[in-house]
């Protein structure tokens, strides 16, 4: 008689161990879950990076009224920054065609999204440092995504012949033809 060639079930023998062909199987759609889970994280740091581009650094909050000294204070063909961090301001001293010069004041803020801008004296321009814009020294957008000119804050003298500076008083230079008187003041040649 024929010794009965009892071969064993593979699946009782092993069960609950998956075999080679699961384990292959299963390699892919990990991939794809983890995977997935990774995109789905870089997706949501791109879309927080995206929303922090676009809200400004600037803080709209500033005094209202600066006392800036006498219109001598300010050297002709100079920009002056004493005031930029504490009142959101640049002062700008301007020679004129006619001999006499002008004094005005700059907000800080870029009318791209709203950084604070710095002087580069060597360019004679500010400049955005987030996004590139530039500005001459009158405030004019002349490079990058600015779609404006800086604007330009109340400038007046005082009845004692100080100058003073409404920061919450601005003019936009490019809705107006010519500028407004309350954002310049005229300094004489002889002063």
């Amino acid at each position: 008689m024929k010794p009965e060639n009892k071969k064993s079930n593979p699946t009782e023998k092993n069960a609950g161990v998956p075999t080679r062909r699961e384990c292959l199987c299963a390699v892919p759609r990990l991939g794809w879950k983890f995977g997935g889970a990774a995109a789905a994280i870089v997706g949501l740091m791109w879309s927080l990076a995206g929303f922090r581009f676009c809200v400004p650094n600037a803080s709209t909050r500033r005094a209202s009224k600066i006392k800036a000294g006498r219109p001598g204070d300010y050297p002709v063909g100079t920009v002056d920054d004493r005031y930029r961090d504490s009142h959101g301001v640049w002062i700008v001293h301007s020679a004129m065609p006619d001999g006499g010069s002008e004094l005005f004041a700059l907000s800080t803020i870029c009318t791209h999204l709203g950084c604070i801008t710095i002087w580069i004296e060597s360019e004679r321009k500010f400049k955005c440092p987030c996004h590139g814009s530039g500005f001459d020294s009158s405030g004019l957008n002349i490079e990058g995504p600015a779609p404006r000119p800086l604007e330009r804050c109340a400038v007046r003298l005082t009845s004692d012949g100080r100058l003073e500076i409404d920061a919450e008083t601005t003019f936009r230079p490019e809705t107006m033809r010519k500028p407004d008187p309350r954002s310049r003041v005229k300094v004489d040649a002889k002063s």
